[in-house]
């Protein structure tokens, strides 16, 4: 029987912690940018897809030679779920889309989770870079040089 700090336990352990550490990254960004999304949701999402494909990967090892086990299934799945997630924080208020792109960086936050459940580090550790740009430097640049109101609120 395995014990909590068992080798493969630990293995498990620190990419569970890396994917709520980048989650919550990016979910930071969201909350000083006051977003319905933020610190908690997006280090959620990232912990909860990288479980996902941690639970996948640990099927696969058990039973990876069964036929009609496809542990690729799960993390399909993931996409679709945070799909559905993400549309939940996009709405139309007053004429104007809104949370449009808090949505999307949910779903870039499960990617992040997925990676790191894959233990591609230096992708999850790259992609969560490039999300922090694109939420404050495009955002400066969109501000800047569209000087439109419409742009502001796909946000």
């Amino acid at each position: 029987m395995d014990t909590i700090f068992a080798p493969q336990n630990l293995e498990i352990f620190k990419q569970l912690l890396v994917a709520v550490l980048l989650g919550s990254v990016i979910g930071i960004e969201r909350s000083l940018a006051h977003r319905l999304a933020g610190f908690r949701t997006f280090a959620l999402i990232a912990l909860g897809s990288c479980l996902f494909i941690v639970i996948s990967d640990e099927l696969a090892a058990t039973l990876g030679s069964h036929v009609g086990f496809d542990p690729s299934r799960i993390a399909s799945q993931i996409v679709v779920g945070l799909g559905f997630l993400a549309g939940g924080v996009v709405v139309f208020n007053h004429q104007k889309l809104q949370g449009l792109t808090t949505g999307a960086g949910m779903w870039v936050s499960g990617a992040i989770g997925v990676a790191v459940g894959f233990k591609m580090y230096a992708i999850a550790v790259f992609v969560t870079i490039l999300t922090l740009i694109i939420f404050g430097i495009f955002w400066r640049i969109e501000k800047k040089f569209l000087h439109s109101d419409e742009h502001h609120h796909l946000e």
